[in-house]
């Protein structure tokens, strides 16, 4: 099974473009590890295929947002223009989570507006009549 789940900020404002007939919108996420002295960045590059990359979604995928994606993990082994090879890591999203804003951006600006889908049941958030305990 290759499931990789990770959190981290976008390093700079996704780009969106049609490939074939399938839209694809791509992004760079920092994944910092370890602490003090021992911290590190790992940069994993991400892609959101098909209708998940049109629409509101890349609007909201900007540099210093915080997102947690999960999906597919793959290496890809290149040869940048100095003629030395590269290693990179790319992420095939199938679940994307806004967590939060840029820092210093004004939370109301960022939300996404609630949405009722077929599971919601038309209960809304923070109706606890709904909750069966």
């Amino acid at each position: 099974m290759n499931v990789f789940t990770v959190t981290g900020n976008i390093g700079r404002d996704c780009e969106t473009r049609t490939v074939g007939q399938t839209s694809l919108c791509t992004f760079s996420l920092a994944v910092k590890s370890g602490y003090g002295d021992k911290e590190s960045t790992v940069w994993v590059r991400c892609a959101v295929w098909g209708k998940r990359a049109e629409g509101q979604l890349p609007q909201y995928l900007v540099k210093g947002s915080q997102v947690a994606v999960s999906g597919e993990l793959s290496l890809n082994v290149y040869t940048n223009a100095d003629g030395v090879e590269k290693t990179s890591v790319e992420l095939r999203v199938n679940d994307l989570d806004l967590i939060g804003g840029k820092s210093g951006q004004n939370r109301d600006n960022n939300e996404i507006p609630p949405q009722q889908n077929e599971y919601s049941g038309g209960a809304g958030v923070g109706d606890d009549d709904s909750i069966p305990f």
